[in-house]
């Protein structure tokens, strides 16, 4: 069985693209509500193509868009209510709580196996 590490580049590249088409068309689906619901944006998608790539968070963004980023903000981005921002806040804490559990998880493994699992022959 596949799983994500093991996915191929080509389809998980034809995967990205129809994402960020589908992003680009659903310009109703805004980042304020994508970061409320989902704690990522397209920002931090363009963000994690130019992390990927050694790219410039503005090329990054600018990918995902498919213009650049001022310009889509000037087209289709409206002022954000408080209880969006509170929504996003909340999602975005999200985030973070369960990035240090994985970080704390991932350290505490090789303590917690069992010595046979660390130290064949033992």
């Amino acid at each position: 069985m596949k799983t994500l590490d093991t996915l191929d580049d080509a389809t998980a590249a034809a995967a990205f693209r129809r994402l960020a088409r589908h992003l680009r068309h659903r310009t109703d689906a805004e980042n304020i509500e994508l970061m409320g619901l989902a704690g990522f944006c397209r920002n931090c998608l363009g963000d994690w193509v130019a992390e990927a790539g050694g790219l410039s968070k503005e090329e990054g963004r600018e990918i995902v868009y498919g213009m650049p980023y001022a310009e889509w903000k000037m087209r289709h981005q409206s002022e954000a209510t408080p209880e969006q921002i509170e929504r996003m806040n909340r999602s975005i804490a999200r985030n973070h709580v369960e990035a240090a559990l994985d970080d704390a998880l991932d350290d505490s493994f090789p303590a917690s196996d069992p010595p046979s699992m660390i130290r064949p022959g033992r």
